[in-house]
């Protein structure tokens, strides 16, 4: 794998806790990953879920003062974004292929090797989640701890495999409508935090809309791909 990389300077103000922005190359395509924190001590790795990056994900977790303290003064920070979800990422190709879940999972363990990682705890969110499981259990060697949060640990029904195929779909005719953008929130918050309408939830939608649909319906038909492991 090549060595180079592209380093990335980010608003002050956006990343409160500092960090660089690296796009690394690996056999699968370039992946963006955001590293924050002292490189000396151990390495906590996240992957964020469908539609979210490492800020609208895990900003919640880094921007409370505690929590942020705690985990910076134990750990590095590895941000894995799902391919085409970086800040600012430009559209994918149609010809570029598709990735399966298992792809993703190797494309993690460049990152480790390319960061030259022996070992880290991995934290992952709902897809994120499921891909980092697939690294875990093809890596056990690698995975200290793993915090997963609604990972998927099943084959899809028929609903589910329906519904998201009728998601692709739309994002490919219409963009990022407004059903899709429900179902993403529905997917994020509980019924109760979206009737309330939140200033979280609107900010999240705000963000929806600045996401490539392209790349969002790319990570969707991964993820659809998505078949019974056993992750025990």
């Amino acid at each position: 794998m090549s060595e180079e990389h592209v380093a990335i300077s980010l608003e002050a103000e956006r990343i409160p806790w500092g960090g660089q922005e690296y796009a690394v190359n690996t056999s699968f395509g370039l992946v963006s990953v955001f590293v924050c924190g002292d490189r000396r001590k151990p390495a906590l790795v996240t992957y964020s879920d469908v539609a979210l990056n490492y800020m609208s994900c895990f900003q919640g977790l880094f921007f409370c003062a505690e929590a942020a303290s705690l985990l910076f003064h134990n750990f590095c920070i590895y941000h894995i974004d799902p391919p085409g979800h970086e800040l600012g990422a430009a559209a994918m190709t149609p010809d570029q292929s598709v990735p399966t879940p298992d792809d993703l999972a190797d494309q993690v363990t460049e990152v480790f090797d390319y960061f030259g990682l022996q070992n880290a705890i991995c934290m992952g969110v709902m897809a994120g989640a499921y891909i980092l499981s697939l690294f875990a259990v093809k890596n056990k060697e690698r995975v200290l701890g793993l915090i997963l949060v609604s990972p998927i640990c099943r084959a899809p029904c028929w609903t589910e495999w329906f519904m998201n195929k009728l998601y692709i779909n739309l994002l490919y005719f219409y963009g990022m409508s407004n059903m899709v953008k429900d179902s993403l929130l529905k997917r994020y918050f509980s019924y109760e935090l979206m009737n309330s309408e939140s200033d979280i939830v609107r900010a999240c939608r705000r963000l929806l809309d600045e996401r490539q649909s392209i790349n969002v319906m790319r990570f969707l038909q991964s993820i659809h791909q998505c078949k019974l492991v056993d992750l025990l």
